[in-house]
């Protein structure tokens, strides 16, 4: 089932350790996962492969997030990385979510209190879509009581806070998945480069199109996806000149 894949990745991306290694030009500590273990798919038959995506979504929204998605690059590691992290914290900021300063030790993704910002935009963005997506009961839990994120390092108080069932936490995971690809989209960052590392082409000749849709009306059911454009802060650095732009996914209300 396309819900159990995803399910699946996330345990790979919490079980799998840690690396102290530098890669990709980062000077932290840094979860590197494996991209799309269970499809790979090669630069040659990338374009059949979403035209295919493509040709089973039948409702007209889910095409036109679909192709926003598509319109981005699937080269996380092209250019950029330190702005689009930027872009992803202040992101964070505007949901009103705590972020531990720089260089403070952080055993959890997230603590309960406060977002760990050492890790990359899209981990970043994640972790907003989670915090989005959470009732309030859970926004004091560590890692929303949902188990252990990727850069969590004490994994059994991750997981002793834990308080949703298997199918509460898969269904939560493919909301944030999309969710915070979507809002990669927005910020114009590598939104199909998570895209296919999720795994969200997984099960392409089945039930791959039908999940994305269904998934995508939920979020739009719950208030978290809008067609209408809505003004965006600036994703220029602290600085910057970039004008504020136009996007087609808002913001959701504040939890409080």
């Amino acid at each position: 089932m396309r819900n159990r894949t995803l399910l699946d990745r996330r345990r790979e991306l919490r079980s799998a350790k840690p690396s102290l290694s530098i890669s990709r030009n980062y000077t932290r500590r840094e979860f590197t996962p494996r991209p799309n273990d269970l499809t790979p798919i090669s630069r040659d038959q990338l374009p059949g492969t979403l035209d295919r995506f493509m040709a089973g979504l039948t409702e007209r929204y889910a095409r036109r997030v679909f192709q926003r998605i598509r319109a981005t690059s699937r080269d996380r590691a092209v250019g950029g990385q330190g702005e689009r992290r930027l872009a992803a914290l202040v992101f964070a900021r505007s949901f009103g979510m705590s972020i531990h300063p720089e260089g403070t030790p952080c055993l959890f993704n997230w603590d309960g209190t406060a977002l760990n910002a050492a890790t990359e935009a899209y981990v970043i963005l994640h972790e907003v879509a989670h915090f989005a997506l959470a009732p309030p009961a859970r926004l004091g839990l560590i890692d929303f009581g949902l188990g252990p994120g990727p850069d969590t390092i004490d994994r059994d108080a991750a997981e002793s806070a834990v308080v949703v069932s298997p199918i509460e936490r898969e269904q939560d995971e493919a909301a944030a998945s999309l969710l915070g690809i979507l809002w990669e989209a927005s910020l114009g960052q590598p939104a199909l480069a998570s895209f296919i590392d999720q795994n969200w082409l997984e099960g392409l000749d089945r039930s791959a199109s039908a999940h994305f849709t269904t998934v995508l009306a939920g979020l739009r059911d719950r208030g978290l996806f809008s067609s209408r454009p809505a003004l965006a802060a600036s994703i220029a650095p602290m600085g910057g000149s970039a004008p504020p732009h136009w996007f087609g996914w808002p913001l959701p209300p504040p939890h409080r």
